[in-house]
C-alpha cells in the first residue's frame, strides 16, 4: 500500500486526484497506476484501471487470477467491475469512497452473484490515504 501511496502522491504532483494502485503476484510488483484522467481527457484513466491495464500487457493474458490489487480509495463501480473482468481474487484499499465506494460503501459488487468474486479488504493506512485526498481537494478550492 506506501507503492501506491506514492503513486497517488505522483498524480496529486501531475494535479490529478490523487489515487495510486498496484498489482502484485506472489509479492512481486507487476504494474503501478495512477489518476490520468485530467491530463489525458479520458474518463477511463483511473488507478485501477491504468494497473490492470499495465499487469494484462506484462503477464500476457486478461486473468489475473494469481495477483492482488492495492489501491488508496475504495474502487469505484467501473473499477469494481473491471476488477472481476480481471479475475483478480484479493483487493485491498486505503479510505473508504463515501460517495463513489462500490466495494460496500455506497454498494458492494463484489457480492452480487457475477461469474467471479473477489476478496476485498478496505482500511488499510486509510488515515495517510485519506489526508492525501484532503489536502487534495483543500488545496484545489484555493
Amino acid at each position: 500500500m506506501r507503492l501506491a501511496l506514492q503513486m497517488a502522491q505522483e498524480a496529486y504532483d501531475d494535479g490529478e486526484v490523487p489515487i495510486g494502485a498496484v498489482i502484485t503476484r506472489h509479492g512481486e510488483l507487476i504494474a503501478t497506476g495512477r489518476n490520468r484522467r485530467e491530463k489525458e481527457k479520458n474518463a477511463l484513466l483511473h488507478a485501477e484501471i491504468d494497473a490492470i491495464s499495465q499487469a494484462c500487457q506484462r503477464l500476457g493474458g486478461w486473468r489475473l487470477w494469481n495477483c492482488e490489487l492495492y489501491v488508496t480509495l475504495e474502487p469505484c463501480p467501473m473499477c469494481a467491475g473491471a476488477i472481476i473482468n480481471a479475475h483478480l481474487p484479493k483487493v485491498y484499499f486505503g479510505a473508504y469512497d463515501q460517495k463513489n465506494g462500490a466495494c460496500g460503501t455506497v454498494a458492494n459488487l463484489f457480492e452480487m452473484p457475477f461469474t467471479f468474486t473477489p476478496e476485498v479488504e478496505g482500511g488499510i493506512l486509510e488515515a495517510d490515504c485519506a489526508a492525501l485526498l484532503k489536502n487534495f481537494f483543500k488545496q484545489l478550492r484555493k
